[in-house]
């Protein structure tokens, strides 16, 4: 995929740069490839750096008001200080660790309505940068997230929205200054008991950790809480761990039931169920799931108007 970025902000007959992917698609951890192509102007410039970003959009809290900010939450240089020659092309290869944070953005090939992330290209010229256009990611879960994925599917949560929150998971090993939610509509069989269910992946290199919210309904002598839980998916998926089971389990003694739950807010832990396999990732899809995701925007669209933070 080639996007061909015009750099006004250098002057007219300033170069030009092409950044072009090896593939659109990348999963959290995995290398991004490609090559950023550049081709001189009118007259000979000495760059002062190339570099690529990830970015994408959070939802921030100011006062009583929430709007979406555009975030870059990686960056690396792919080139420094060269001299290009009037008229000259060169590539210049690049291999990005893409973070184990990165939010998914698409899952079983459909897209989350709501989730963006972009690599961006910069150039600097004297001092002064033209950060181009955006290059569409699309981000993928990893075989632990889809495991998770597809046992709330078989479990009959229907998708909802996804969105990315600035702040911290207490208790976790977070390292991005934000968070993804992805939200479900309860499933019927927990419907009495909660209405919605909120799920949070906290991946690094070892493990997948996940973080159920369930905003339990009020009983004749009790109101309406929040209750959270949280286990850990070894990247291999779970090696035969049922995870529809681990999931209904836990709903079975804390949602359903007339207590409270354990928790905090965003409490993180540790769960007994560890086990192995990949629990039926594509067997299990469900129409509920898979039902819930819709195209998103335009890449541009989505960004536009946004201050990078």
């Amino acid at each position: 995929m080639v996007f061909k970025k015009l750099l006004g902000a250098l002057g007219v007959g300033g170069p030009s740069v092409d950044t072009v992917l090896s593939t659109s698609a990348a999963r959290p951890g995995a290398l991004l490839t490609g090559r950023v192509d550049v081709v001189g102007g009118t007259q000979a410039v000495d760059i002062e750096h190339i570099t690529l970003s990830l970015v994408t959009r959070v939802e921030v809290e100011s006062g009583d008001h929430e709007h979406d900010r555009s975030v870059e939450f990686y960056r690396a240089q792919v080139a420094r200080s060269m001299t290009l020659p009037e008229g000259q092309q060169q590539s210049i290869p690049f291999s990005l660790h893409v973070p184990w944070e990165t939010p998914i953005t698409d899952v079983y090939g459909r897209h989350l309505r709501g989730m963006t992330v972009g690599v961006r290209t910069e150039l600097a010229i004297a001092r002064a940068v033209d950060k181009g256009d955006l290059d569409p990611l699309q981000v993928h879960p990893l075989p632990a997230q889809e495991a998770v994925l597809d046992a709330m599917g078989r479990l009959g949560f229907r998708f909802r929205s996804a969105d990315l929150e600035r702040g911290h998971i207490r208790g976790s090993r977070q390292t991005l200054p934000f968070f993804q939610e992805i939200e479900f509509d309860a499933a019927p069989q927990y419907a009495h008991a909660c209405s919605q269910v909120e799920l949070t992946f906290v991946t690094d290199p070892h493990v997948v950790g996940v973080v159920l919210e369930v905003d339990k309904r009020g009983g004749l002598f009790s109101g309406g809480h929040d209750v959270y839980h949280s286990f850990q998916v070894p990247h291999a998926g779970g090696d035969g761990t049922d995870w529809a089971q681990v999931i209904d389990a836990w709903f079975q003694r804390d949602v359903l039931s007339y207590g409270r739950g354990h928790g905090g807010a965003h409490g993180y832990g540790h769960h007994g169920h560890h086990g192995s396999g990949m629990g039926g990732i594509v067997a299990g899809i469900g129409a509920g799931l898979v039902g819930g995701y819709v195209a998103g925007e335009i890449m541009d669209e989505a960004f536009e108007g946004d201050e990078e933070g």
